[in-house]
């Protein structure tokens, strides 16, 4: 569970620091970053398993025809920045299996990551696709202390969710970056050594001279030596961008296609049918029927005509095919549902399923949905997250969802505290002007820190969302039939006092 992430020199994120709790929302006008912050996540996922210039080439790169490092560096006016650095404060699960099928127990489950590029120009003995290479600067991964754990987690999660996620203690990095002088030729040279230490054995550090590093140190950690590096290096991998694709959600699964939803919602049909069949982790075979019904409750949510839906096998093509049926008896595959109840049921099954872990950043959530059925929407990503006021267990996986979006229905239904404002704003490098992502938040909730890197939205940037030309009905704005987690729902936007002032008239008759 990703709770901080601090980004300078990455796009237009010159100088971010924003916290994440188990629901967040990111709202701004086109262009201003909410992509490029979802780029970043994406960016270290990617480090997490594979190579520097593999990860960058996964990534969007500014303005370029082809694939170029970089446009994945700051620019501020004609000025391009060659370095970018991360840090990244997360809570990991306690154990996790490495390429060879071992596990390993991580020392302490609460951790901060911290990685420093910079960018070298291309070696003419060396050609690059992507017009340059990537340098490991610094790379450390430290632990948190457990008694400022609370403290570092901002959202106040409730005693028994703290003593399930944030467990063990250590005294000593996992990794770590110092300067060494060798000698080479006669003379003595500076150089940059990257640690791995080795909590998982009484063996010594291994060094990795950093420039010539391919990969991250921690994309190499296994349960043997580093079982701490593991975990977090899993952890990071499990941070996933959705791209819910329309094609990819009609299409039926075969047999033996794997069991969990891809990132564009491929193999839904083999995932609930898993679901059905086989409770996660148990083994235990449950009520297949039950599970169906479920999902049918859920998506009724969405649109009332729901009667039951199904998994239909086809023991002669081998295929696996969603089907739904509306209370006037009309039997639908998936091919004939619509981009929206697709979407949406794709994600009441990934809220089912928990065996998902990790952070899940989808774009828009409001696409094909109705706005009047968005309240429906944002009910479904709060359950997808993990239930910070019960135990981290089987059903309440340590998952947190970050979404992105521009539109005021979105916008207003969301918890206060849930709401993040993107904005461009300008900065300054050698009195040269240029722009950057600036990210704020509500007063009076818990992201109001006080300090300096707490920014409050100004009112007036919520005007566009709290009066729109058209504002959605509370009509169904109801207890879903369904939920997976009963707990109290905090305020939303719309409902607070402060911000009620700038509703017109009309506007607030809508809403009451």
């Amino acid at each position: 569970m990703l709770t901080r992430l601090k980004i300078e020199g990455f796009k237009n994120l010159v100088n971010v620091d924003v916290r994440f709790g188990p629901f967040t929302c990111v709202a701004g006008a086109n262009g201003v970053g909410k992509s490029n912050l979802f780029d970043a996540i994406r960016f270290l996922s990617a480090l997490a398993d594979a190579t520097l210039l593999d990860a960058a080439s996964s990534v969007r790169s500014e303005g370029e025809k082809s694939p170029d490092i970089k446009g994945l560096f700051s620019r501020i006016g004609p000025i391009r920045k060659n370095r970018m650095r991360f840090e990244a404060e997360m809570v990991v699960p306690p154990t996790a299996v490495d390429d060879l099928g071992k596990e390993g127990k991580a020392k302490t489950t609460i951790l901060q990551y911290a990685l420093e590029l910079k960018y070298r120009e291309p070696d003419a003995a060396k050609t690059s696709l992507l017009g340059g290479d990537l340098v490991i600067v610094h790379e450390s991964l430290d632990y948190i202390p457990k008694g400022e754990a609370r403290k570092r987690l901002k959202f106040n999660p409730g005693k028994e969710w703290l003593n399930t996620a944030v467990v063990g203690a250590s005294r000593s990095p996992f990794i770590s970056t110092k300067t060494e002088t060798v000698e080479e030729n006669g003379e003595k040279k500076d150089r940059t050594v990257i640690k791995l230490h080795q909590d998982g054995s009484l063996g010594r550090p291994s060094l990795h001279v950093a420039e010539s590093l391919p990969r991250t140190v921690l994309s190499s950690g296994s349960a043997s030596e580093s079982p701490t590096v593991l975990c977090a290096r899993r952890e990071m991998a499990s941070w996933k961008c959705l791209q819910l694709e329309p094609s990819a959600l009609r299409k039926p699964s075969d047999f033996n296609s794997p069991i969990q939803i891809g990132s564009d919602g491929v193999f839904l049909a083999s995932t609930l049918y898993h679901l059905a069949k086989t409770l996660p982790e148990t083994g235990v075979v449950p009520d297949e029927a039950a599970v169906y019904c479920q999902i049918a409750n859920r998506l009724s949510e969405l649109f009332g005509h729901v009667d039951a839906l199904w998994i239909d096998r086809d023991e002669k093509r081998e295929l696996l095919t969603l089907m739904l049926r509306e209370t006037n008896g009309a039997e639908l595959p998936a091919r004939a549902l619509s981009d929206g109840t697709l979407r949406f049921l794709s994600l009441a099954v990934i809220e089912m399923d928990s065996r998902g872990s990790g952070a899940i950043c989808l774009e828009e959530p409001e696409n094909g949905i109705h706005p009047a059925r968005v309240p429906a929407m944002i009910r479904l990503l709060e359950d997808i997250a993990t239930d910070t006021e019960g135990p981290v267990e089987e059903g309440n996986p340590l998952r947190q969802v970050i979404v992105n979006t521009h539109s005021p229905a979105v916008v207003s239904e969301v918890p206060d505290d849930s709401l993040l404002v993107a904005e461009v704003v300008d900065s300054f490098e050698k009195d040269v002007r240029g722009a950057q992502a600036r990210f704020s938040h509500l007063p009076e909730t818990w992201r109001d820190d006080g300090t300096q890197t707490s920014s409050i939205v100004a009112k007036g940037q919520l005007l566009s969302y709290l009066n729109p030309r058209s504002v959605c009905t509370n009509s169904i704005d109801q207890k879903p039939v369904s939920a997976g987690k009963d707990r109290r729902r905090p305020p939303k936007v719309r409902d607070r006092e402060d911000l009620r002032k700038l509703l017109l008239p009309f506007q607030k008759e809508k809403f009451e």
